[in-house]
């Protein structure tokens, strides 16, 4: 068994190779290049601003943070109304009462209005109560883009309309990765603006 190198060059060096390897697939699992799908998520994001919908952002753990982050770059340069879904009691409420798997799904199902977007984000790509709030959102008339990582046949990759993939099983990378590409959307609405 070959160890991971953990110096920080060599992880940058990694890290590069894995966000130009990346992949984007549309809902039909048509591949596309990295960049358009990027160009495909920024005009699903324009969409929202432009009818005034809400940018619901979902995500576990260590996504969750990731998500939370994304909201206030959505929220602060993208000027996007936007709202992250783990609220400590709101979440714990539909946890208790509908379970866990039903967690986003419930909200969401209550809060969704035509032309909103739904970004949900899954390392493993594997979480059920990610999937459920996206098959909400596309049984509510609404866009989902997601972002996962490890197996390339994970479940939650081919549910969007833009499907984000980062090829590694290293939490590290696959939550930098999203971050990235998250972040990049948001800064693009800067360049929009000036």
């Amino acid at each position: 068994m070959s160890k991971i190198s953990m110096g920080l060059a060599d992880r940058v060096e990694n890290f590069a190779e894995i966000i130009k390897n990346s992949e984007c697939t549309t809902s039909n699992s048509e591949k596309q290049t990295l960049e358009s799908g990027i160009e495909q998520a920024m005009q699903d994001l324009i969409d929202v601003k432009d009818n005034h919908a809400t940018l619901y952002i979902v995500g576990n753990g260590g996504s969750a943070a990731v998500a939370s982050h994304a909201l206030v770059d959505f929220v602060n340069v993208a000027k996007i109304k936007a709202q992250v879904l783990h609220e400590s009691s709101l979440i714990t409420c539909m946890a208790n009462d509908y379970g866990y798997e039903e967690s986003f799904a419930r909200v969401l199902d209550i809060l969704l209005q035509p032309n909103d977007l739904l970004i949900a984000i899954s390392s493993s790509g594997k979480s059920l109560n990610i999937h459920k709030a996206v098959h909400t959102a596309v049984r509510k008339g609404c866009k989902a883009i997601t972002f996962s990582g490890f197996d390339a046949a994970n479940p939650l990759r081919g549910m969007g309309s833009v499907n984000f993939w980062l090829d590694t099983s290293d939490y590290g990378y696959v939550e930098v990765g999203h971050q990235l590409i998250l972040h990049n959307l948001a800064d693009r609405f800067a360049l929009m603006y000036l």
